[in-house]
């Protein structure tokens, strides 16, 4: 059993895997899609909310530098993803990457963490959607009761109890769910076709706040760009800057679902690293122009609102625009649910294919050659989470499972490297072993300022994900890998 936990996936394996159309996933994406695939996932509920609490907790006008820090660490990481998707074009983003360079002990460890990613941000972005739905189609006189818009459950950190609320559940946040459960079944280009179409509505949106809110800027409010230090780590000064990019890092979570989809890509080895870049590079540049609209027509200190923007457009008298901004956090929030979905199904599928979890998880629809039936699975496991749990519970746990995956990618790139110098990489991140070695330091960073709570819950759920591995994942498994110590011949 000791060596069954690190053997690897042969590469060559995994290529004859990965472009295999007869029985594996529709190859339909172009580096326009997948581009907008890592759009989709990115600007949600980070812009929407964690800008404006950011600003008023800890960075003030330097929020501004918190998400350039917090972008750096994602580029870092971004470079290492990009590297890996043009060598392995398959699904399974972190995992697969894991399987080939670390073993399958890691790759279950990385595929049962990447659920805390995907599973339980979508869970957390329905629950924000239904709020600005449940605001949106208010202002239309349509009005639902609060027992059917909250969550029947609610926690207390204070006391550490779970509470009654007397809500029945979350039906907007399980109904989205459903709806977007069905069009990931129906398949991988109408899901993109939708993608695209929020995506497009939210950026022009969000654009289109830039450029009115340009005119209304008080540069006098961009003073003290950093403010003084409270006497609190983390509370303002250079301490609060690098606190506010652990916290605003949420707002970046998404991106490596573009890597989720690299077998369905038509081109995996040049798109898959435009997708994944293009991508970062775009939303860190809304992000940075974005919040330094916010903090210029309103003072920091008032941006502490679940709603940001709104309190924005209140200081400018724009609400006519109010309604417009309702349609692109809707939308938004939209399409990062249904990226985080897809990412989630296409890693439950290439466990399933390598037998860590049962058949089911990787079984293809004979039309639509989607997985159908761990799509269906995760769909009616989120819906329920998200009718019945309260978001701060699912979110907390989010950003703590993505760093560590990206840890682990970058640990994957230092070792493939070595083991592994001449295969071709038709994308290589540049800067030698700087590249990846920064970021493992700067992703374990933020993980370090995370709460000591979010680290015990992380631990929990790496047991329980021990105990399915050593119960059902590691005596199934296929047994045609490689020792992790035996070092494969370059291929030519």
């Amino acid at each position: 059993m000791r060596k069954r936990l690190f053997l690897r996936k042969p590469l060559e394996d995994i290529r004859e895997e990965a472009f295999d159309e007869t029985h594996g996933l529709k190859r339909s994406l172009g580096p326009v899609d997948l581009t907008l695939l890592g759009i989709g996932a990115i600007i949600g509920a980070g812009i929407f909310v964690l800008t404006g609490n950011t600003a008023a907790t800890n960075a003030g006008p330097a929020v501004v530098i918190s998400f350039v820090l917090s972008g750096i660490a994602c580029v870092f990481a971004g470079l290492c993803y990009a590297e890996f998707a043009s060598m392995i074009p398959m699904a399974g983003s972190a995992y697969t990457y894991a399987y080939a360079t670390l073993g399958q002990f890691f790759a279950w460890i990385i595929g049962w963490d990447l659920m805390l990613e995907y599973s339980l941000g979508a869970t957390t972005v329905s629950i924000g959607w239904s709020g600005y739905f449940v605001s949106f189609i208010k202002n239309l006189g349509i009005n639902i009761p609060e027992a059917l818009t909250s969550p029947p459950l609610n926690f207390d950190p204070l006391t550490g109890k779970w509470l009654t609320t007397g809500a029945i559940m979350n039906l907007p946040a399980a109904l989205i769910i459903v709806v977007l459960t069905v069009v990931l079944i129906i398949g991988i280009r109408e899901s993109a076709n939708l993608n695209t179409a929020v995506v497009f509505i939210k950026v022009t949106i969000i654009l289109a706040f830039i450029l009115v809110g340009a005119f209304f800027i008080k540069p006098e409010l961009w003073k003290p760009f950093v403010p003084e230090n409270t006497g609190t780590f983390g509370i303002f000064g250079w301490s609060g800057v690098l606190r506010g990019a652990g916290v605003i890092f949420f707002a970046y979570i998404g991106f490596d679902a573009v890597s989720t989809v690299a077998q369905e890509a038509r081109r995996p080895q040049k798109d898959m690293p435009v997708g994944i870049l293009g991508s970062l590079a775009i939303c860190t540049i809304i992000y940075v122009a974005a919040s330094l609209v916010l903090t210029g027509v309103v003072h920091y200190s008032k941006l502490k609102d679940p709603a940001p923007f709104a309190v924005a457009l209140d200081a400018m008298d724009l609400n006519w625009f109010a309604p417009l901004l309702k349609i692109g956090a809707v939308a938004g929030l939209t399409s990062t649910m249904l990226v985080l979905l897809l990412g989630q199904t296409r890693i439950f599928y290439s466990m399933g294919h390598d037998r860590l979890l049962p058949d089911w998880a990787s079984k293809v629809h004979p039309k639509f050659r989607t997985p159908y039936v761990n799509t269906i699975i995760t769909g009616v496991l989120t819906a329920a989470m998200s009718a019945l749990f309260p978001i701060g519970i699912v979110g907390e746990l989010v950003s703590i499972g993505t760093l560590l995956a990206f840890v682990i990618v970058c640990a994957g790139v230092l070792i493939l490297r070595k083991t592994q110098p001449n295969v071709p990489r038709h994308f290589k991140a540049p800067g030698g072993s700087f590249t990846p070695i920064m970021g493992i330091l700067s992703c374990f960073y933020l993980m370090l300022g995370l709460p000591k709570d979010t680290w015990l819950r992380l631990l929990v759920w790496l047991i329980i994900g021990f105990a399915i591995y050593f119960g059902y994942g590691i005596r199934h498994a296929a047994k045609k890998h490689v020792p992790i110590k035996e070092k494969l011949k370059p291929e030519a």
